[in-house]
This record gives structure tokens, sequence and C-alpha cells, in this order.
């Protein structure tokens, strides 16, 4: 029987273990998006399949939740040195898309499993129709690189060369996804021996049982932290700036329901699954670790001492219905999920924040823009693919601090490339790496600054993909008086007569000497920025990180030649209107809702849930281009708009509605 102290023992074992496996995949990945940024993950899994052990200082945050209990159930035999693995996001439930190659690998003791080591490896590209694999454009999984079912592609200590001739056969840069995936193999084999060493040292039953106890450790952590929460039902919505290329908002909707130690988190109400690449698989699964990401960051940010592993979701319940942007049905195109999950963790936070508004900080920037570049080696006449750097938005504005530059709190995982080995292994030329100013949410504590890149190419038709572009619309929101953030921008050639604005557009393609030039959001203030100190507004400006122009206009404070003036900043601040409400939009969303109420969307889904899936998204998409710059506006306006486009199509479906009211 573990007591605490054993139990924690325990805990230190398997996180020690985890950590080995994640400098061994570290040391030996052959892509800078592996060995660099950090994508990747790998874990302790107890043969039921649940993640029991997971690293804290190396790869992605988003799995210590996720289960491989399907996929492992699609192997028929086990044999010791056998390794599995799939990247299909609808085989298995346990990748989310194609470029995600998960493998595992089953430890024997006695001839019993009595555990797996696994872990995931982001491809540079896997094929399909562009580089990386990767766009919003994309409209269907086929079109997102090739795909493997769960199996074996290591039979008793042996690779299956079909499937790694099948895979090399079909992708862009096979050196690299052979190379990555060879590494991830000895990081499970370095798990498998850690697993082995904790056996010998604890026996097998008493480890059995302890893995057991850490999963139920967790729960009742996470039991804890929602006792502390108020009981309530606590609703919100956040949007990703595009849909796809109609270029409508994608709209996601939460009623968190906190009763006791258990919380239900409805996303009925969520935008239909969408005709583009921005669907999140989560298979229905009502604790699918891809929808609960956002929980884990404000269970740890309440009590960091938390375990992270699968037991951390058993109090919660997820509900998301068939056909929505959050579980789509085959074959929808999911490969950019990790935008919609941005947005998704803003959601989670948006209630969270008005269930324990004391404890939690303003919105982090919620975009991480990942930069990869197809282009010519004018040195080697060869074709480089690579990623450039993740660009990375603010942390939103803490309770007893300012947000943290550049790091983007919920995606500070991905780590920056150094500018030379970027430069290095690609052949592109930083041009400017830093932080933008003005881009923090003003308030009492400012929200972190955004990061600016910009690079120059030097070979023709450089094919760039920016995946996951997003807030250049809908601003990350201020808390408590503080105000929304930076938006976010992309463009080519900037301050030249060749400046060109690429808004949300994922793709491009640059010719020698451009330069384009990508900037994330930053993170939202928190509390009002008339109680900020001015000395630290000052010092703000002497750094760079606000102009003299904003601390006047968005803080009152007023400075001259570097120095406060005190009357002055009195003045101005007392003028300043007083902050009302706990959230803080920004003008773009506030005049975007004075039309799409929640009324208005209301209706809208309504209407859609009514229709067969396969015709929903058309249908938005119809209702939009009604509405667009018009004075339509509620229930009504969306009943007009749904009428005309029954009229242009006699083909689609008439579902039988209640006359709107307004």
């Amino acid at each position: 029987m573990f007591d605490r102290s054993n139990l924690q023992v325990l805990a230190n074992h398997a996180r020690a273990a985890a950590e080995n496996m994640a400098h061994t995949l570290h040391r030996t990945a052959h892509s800078a998006f592996v060995k660099e940024t950090e994508d990747f993950t790998v874990m302790l899994i107890d043969r039921a399949g649940r993640t029991f052990g997971v690293p804290m200082e190396l790869g992605a945050t988003w799995y210590p939740g996720l289960t491989y209990t399907r996929a492992i159930d699609m192997i028929g035999d086990y044999r010791p040195g056998d390794i599995a693995f799939t990247n299909d996001p609808y085989s298995g439930h346990v990748a989310t898309h194609a470029p995600d190659t998960h493998l595992w690998k089953p430890v024997f003791v006695d001839g019993e499993i009595v555990a797996f080591s696994g872990g995931h490896i982001h491809n540079t590209d896997m094929g399909g129709a562009v580089p990386a694999s990767l766009s919003r454009a994309l409209t269907e999984i086929h079109q997102e690189g090739i795909r493997f079912p769960p199996m074996k592609l290591v039979n008793e200590g042996v690779f299956d060369e079909k499937i790694l001739r099948i895979m090399t056969t079909n992708v862009r840069k096979p050196d690299l996804n052979i190379g990555d995936i060879k590494a991830l193999v000895g990081a499970l084999n370095t798990g498998e021996r850690k697993i082995l060493q904790m056996v010998r040292k604890f026996g097998k039953d008493a480890f059995l049982e302890g893995v057991d106890a850490l999963l139920d450790h967790a729960e009742a952590q996470a039991r804890a932290v929602l006792r502390s929460i108020p009981d309530g039902t606590y609703d919100f919505a956040d949007y990703a700036d595009e849909d796809s290329v109609e270029a409508n908002p994608c709209r996601l909707k939460l009623a968190l329901t906190i009763r006791g130690d258990e919380a239900v988190l409805d996303f009925t109400g969520s935008d239909p699954q969408l005709a583009s690449s921005l669907n999140v698989p989560s298979g229905g699964d009502p604790r699918h670790t891809i929808l609960l990401v956002g929980v884990y960051y404000v269970l740890y940010t309440l009590n960091p001492q938390i375990l992270l592993n699968t037991g951390l979701t058993r109090p919660f319940t997820c509900i998301a219905p068939e056909g929505s942007v959050l579980n789509p049905v085959y074959p929808a195109a999911v490969g950019m999920r990790s935008l919609t999950c941005a947005r998704l963790r803003s959601v989670i936070f948006g209630a969270f924040s008005q269930a324990a508004p004391e404890r939690l900080p303003a919105a982090p920037a919620g975009n991480n823009c990942i930069v990869n570049v197809m282009t010519t080696d004018e040195r080697t006449h060869r074709t480089v693919i690579a990623a450039v750097n993740p660009v990375v938005g603010g942390g939103g504005g803490m309770p007893h601090r300012d947000g943290t530059n550049g790091s983007g709190a919920d995606a500070a995982y991905l780590k920056n490339t150094p500018i030379e080995i970027t430069e290095t292994e690609t052949p592109v030329e930083i041009v400017r790496y830093g932080l933008a100013k003005d881009s923090g949410g003003p308030g009492r504590w400012r929200g972190g600054l955004a990061t600016e890149m910009a690079f120059r190419v030097f070979a023709p038709d450089s094919r760039i993909t920016a995946r996951n572009r997003d807030r250049s619309f809908f601003r990350p929101w201020g808390v408590l008086g503080g105000k929304a953030a930076g938006l976010s921008d992309m463009v080519v050639n900037p301050g030249t007569a060749n400046e060109r604005r690429l808004g949300n557009i994922d793709t491009a393609v640059l010719q020698p000497g451009d330069v384009l030039m990508v900037c994330s959001a930053g993170g939202g203030g928190r509390g009002s920025p008339a109680e900020r100190e001015p000395w630290r507004v000052a010092q703000d400006v002497a750094r760079g990180y606000v102009s003299e122009a904003s601390a006047r206009a968005d803080y009152g404070v007023v400075l001259q030649d570097g120095t406060v003036d005190e009357a002055a900043t009195r003045a101005a601040r007392a003028a300043m209107p007083a902050p009302s409400g706990h959230f803080h939009f920004g003008p773009e969303r506030s005049g975007y809702e004075a039309q799409w109420t929640a009324q208005a969307y209301d209706r809208l889904h309504e209407i859609l849930n009514s229709l067969p899936i396969h015709w929903r998204f058309f249908c938005k998409t119809e209702i939009f281009r009604r509405m667009t710059g018009t004075e339509r506006s509620g229930r009504v306006g969306v009943d007009a708009a749904f009428a005309e486009a029954c009229a242009r199509f006699p083909e689609l479906p008439r579902p039988v509605l209640a006359l709107a009211a307004e």
C-alpha cells in the first residue's frame, strides 16, 4: 500500500523516466521542429492505455491526459520488442492531425504487459497538397498527407521496411521523417528501461498498484481545485477570425457548469464542422485530452503541485455535438486543429475567469504562428523544407505581475530557435526578431508583448506556410478593467512600395529579396490601467514596450523628457472613464456583436442543427453572405437571410422552425 510519501517517490521516478525519454529524443532528433522547437511528447502509459507520467522540462504540454486505449486495442497481438504507431486522426483517436506520428511500445515483465512507453513527434511533412501538409484552405483529410491506422512499425525489434518505404515515397523530406521517428523509438526504449527499473525497485504488483494510485491522486487534486471554485454555470464565447477561405468568424461557445468537485463543459452552440482544416477531431470522447488542454492550464495555475496524468480528466465531462467543429465526422480536414484549440483554450479561460476572477489572468495571445519555408538553397541547389520559428504572442496580465513577453503562456512550450541555427539550416536571412511596442493590453498589470519576426528569402518561388495565423481581428481580451491586446499581422515587404498585407492567409509565394514580417498578438491587460504605478509606465516607455502616446492615452501618464509629470498625470487620470464589466474585447468584437448578437447565434444554430451535417457549413456561409453589409441583425435578420438562401437554393432542406420573435 502506497502512503503519500511513497507515492511521491513513485511520481518522481515516473517524471524522471519521462524526462530521460525526452532528453533522448531531444538529443537525437533530426528536424529543427523537433530538436529546437520541441513539438513532441513522450509519456509513460499504464497497461490500460492511460498516461501516468510526463516530462515537465521538454516537449509539448497538450497531452498529460491522453488515453491510448482505443489505439492499443486495435493491435491484435503484442510481443516483446514490438512498437505500434499511427498518425490517423480517425483511427484510435490518439493522433489529432496527420503530421503527428504517435508510437507506443509494450513493456513486458514475466510475459505480461505492465505498461507502455509512448509519445509523438510532429513530422516536418506528411505529403499532401502543401509543403508541411497544413493549410486552412484544405477541405478534406485526404489532402493532408498519407495516413497510417494503428499498426506495428517494429516487429520484435525489427522495423517493417515496407511501411517505411511507403512513408518515404509519399513525403517531401523523408530523411527528416525517418530520422525523427527513429529518435522517438530510441526514447521509447529509454522509457522501457526506466519502467523495468521501477518494477525492480518496487516489485511488479506494487508498481501496478502505485500507477493506479498516481491516477487516483491526480483526480483527487483536480476535485479539490473544483471544490475551491463557487458552484455555478459560467457562459463564454470566443472567435477564430476566419472559418475557411470564406473568411467568416468561427465561434466557439461554452457553458461551464461546476457542481462540487465535478464540472461539465458543454460546447453546444459552437459552429458546425467546417469546410476547412480547422476542425478538432475529438471523436466525441467526453474526456478527450484535446478538449481539456485549457483545463490543464487552469488546474496547474490554481495548484502548481498538481500531478499531470490522465486522472486529471475524471472530474470533467465534455459535450461536443457530432458534426460540430469540435467533433467533426470523416472525412473532414483537421490539420489546423491547433488554431481552433488555441481559441478553445481562450473559451475555457474565459469561463473559468468568471468563476475565479481573483486567481486567474487575462487572455494570452492565443495564437502561435509556425512558419515553414520550402525553398532552394543556392549553395547546394537542394530543396529545403524547414520550420523557421514559432511566432508566439504575449501572456495575459497576471493577478500579481505583468504578462510574460513573447512567450504566450499557453503556447510557451514551443521554443524559439536561435537565429544562427535557423540561418545555418535554412537559406533565409533574419532581419528582425524582437518584441512589438504597444502590443500588450494596457492594465494595472500589463499584458505581455507580441513577437515580431521578419526574414528575407533568396530563391525564386519560395513557398511559405504560416499556420495558426489568427487574432488579426478578434483581440485577446482584458479583464477587470484591463484592456484588450494588440492584433497580429503578416506583411510582405513592409515599409516599401511593394508592401502587401496578407491578413490571415497562411500560404504565400515569395521571390528573391522579398521580406516576410510576421507579428503575433499580445496578451490582455488585467485591472484598470489608471491603477498602474506611473513609474512602471515610465519604465515601459524607457524599455520600448510602450510608446509615450500610449502612456498618455491608455494609462493617463504624462511624461516630460522621460520623467513623470505628476500634476498632468493626476489630471489626465481624473478624466479617464471608469472601467465597466468583467471583460474588455476591443472595438472589433463589440462592433461585430452589435449585429451578431447572442440571440442571432442561437437562431443560427437552431437552423443549422436541424439540417443534415453536410448542409450546415454551406447554409452558415449563405446566411453570413446575406447578413454582411446589411442592416440586418439578431434573430429577425438571421431568419430573413435564411429565407433568401432557401429561395436561392430550392434544394436546401426546409426545417420546421418557430417564427422569429424579438
